[in-house]
């Protein structure tokens, strides 16, 4: 993001920081890490994985209660990493106050890592019952089944890459030092049961360092960092909200094969915000617009068929690669659709583009007035382009011309920046085998069928005028 993005959500008092956005404490970062959805092999989606890690003490607990209490229309379970501290053995028992708990080794990283693994593909575990009075695993073990969410909390839980793979977002709660020395102090002597000199000793001993060495240096792969913990109730609300459009994303997906939503990173939530906010002037929503425009188009390029291709590069030797389909056009749907013009320009050189016109009479009556399409359009891939899937009736009326005049419905890919799930419902359910490309699916329909929580009408604020 630029730095006019940064001063954007910094006005508006943003308590996160959101790839490369540290408010409250501004600290820049770089991740592009997206945040994947797919389905199980038995057809189920996978859960929401979310990983929240931190220093001991930090109040990552404080933020998983609250993430859980938002959402209570979700199923959601916690796997804690501290369940999976090894046994210690009776030599360490004898000398439990020099064992580091803080360190890497500490914990059963391979059974964790196997459990993980079950419950993302839909199995039951057992997750051990650690007794932090006799550092040793208890019976029974808790039995843990897989859900809509899954929250994995713990000091480490970054270290170990096969870990951080797994999850879907990465949280880092970020607390100064003193608060979380004063928390380690009263939790450890009142819930664990041992003195405040062990304690003390520990801490500067192990806990200290170990932060230092092991904790913090993973705080570079969050995808979010939280400043105070559960007192910003503001980060912790964005977080929440983001995981709602990722749920519904999964769960339209699972419906729709041919639905295709690009993978979603916090830069892409930040150009959302930007492009979506009422104050945004023109010129940064063209900005930002043309960015999530350019994504688009490229990602629904990759759908385009393609064939292998050897070249010879310029050492000498021989690479494998791919070349897509030549026979392309775009059609836009005016007025909204021709900003998409330039992204798939700029990706296509020379590419043909074709315009539509229906004109809106009332809220759900369309009536076609203008079409200039490829005369060969019947032997061509054609990339759709609107940027807005409101009701779905504009688009059912172009992909049926496009029918009409000899496309083929498999050829259509219908690239848009945002679309209601019913007019993807309307859409994939009239033309299934059409490939819909989108970069977020929204809420739904308003009483007065615009698209909400949306981003007024495109076409106004991006040419700065009115339809009529």
């Amino acid at each position: 993001m630029g730095s006019t993005s940064v001063e954007k959500l910094l006005e508006n008092g943003v308590g996160a920081h959101f790839s490369g956005l540290h408010v409250d404490d501004l600290e820049p970062r770089n991740s592009e890490e997206p945040l994947a959805t797919s389905t199980t092999e038995n057809g189920y989606g996978e859960p929401f994985i979310i990983g929240v890690a931190g220093g001991a003490a930090a109040g990552k607990t404080a933020v998983c209660d609250m993430i859980i209490e938002q959402l209570h229309d979700q199923r959601v379970v916690v796997v804690n990493q501290e369940s999976f501290y090894y046994d210690l053995t009776e030599e360490e028992l004898n000398h439990a106050h020099e064992y580091n708990f803080d360190h890497p080794d500490a914990f059963d990283t391979e059974n964790l890592l196997c459990c993980m693994e079950k419950l993302r593909h839909g199995q039951a575990v057992d997750i051990p019952n650690y007794d932090f009075r006799t550092n040793k695993s208890k019976l029974p073990p808790r039995k843990v089944n897989s859900s809509d969410v899954i929250i994995l909390e713990g000091i480490l839980i970054f270290h170990d890459i096969r870990i951080r793979e797994l999850m879907n977002m990465k949280i880092f709660v970020d607390t100064d030092a003193d608060v979380r020395l004063a928390r380690r102090i009263r939790c450890d002597t009142v819930e664990k049961g041992r003195d405040l000199k062990t304690v003390l000793d520990q801490y500067s001993k192990f806990i200290k360092p170990a932060f230092d060495d092991f904790i913090l240096p993973t705080k570079k792969y969050a995808d979010i960092i939280i400043p105070r913990g559960g007192d910003n109730h503001v980060a912790i609300n964005l977080i929440v909200q983001h995981i709602h459009t990722k749920l519904g994303q999964q769960s339209l997906c699972k419906i729709y094969p041919n639905l295709y939503v690009i993978q979603s990173t916090f830069q892409i939530r930040g150009m959302h915000t930007l492009i979506r906010d009422n104050e945004t002037t023109k010129h940064d929503f063209i900005f930002y617009s043309d960015r999530l425009i350019r994504l688009v188009v490229e990602h629904g390029l990759g759908h385009l068929p393609f064939k292998e291709k050897q070249v010879i590069t310029p050492t000498g030797s021989f690479y494998t690669g791919v070349e897509f389909c030549k026979r392309l056009c775009g059609i836009s749907i005016i007025r909204s659709g021709e900003s998409m013009e330039n992204a798939l320009r700029a990706c296509c050189k020379g590419i043909k583009i074709g315009k539509i016109l229906i004109h809106r009479e009332g809220d759900n009556g369309q009536q076609l007035i203008y079409h200039n399409l490829p005369n060969d359009i019947a032997y061509r891939n054609v990339l759709l382009l609107d940027p807005i899937l409101g009701t779905g009736n504009t688009a059912v009326q172009a992909i049926s011309l496009l029918l009409q005049k000899g496309a083929q419905e498999s050829n259509i890919i219908f690239l848009n920046l945002i679309s209601a799930p019913q007019g993807v419902h309307v859409v994939c359910k009239r033309f299934p085998r059409i490939k819909i490309v989108t970069s977020e699916i929204e809420s739904g329909l308003n009483e007065d069928f615009r698209v909400f929580p949306g981003m007024g009408e495109f076409g106004d604020r991006y040419f700065g005028t009115d339809d009529d």
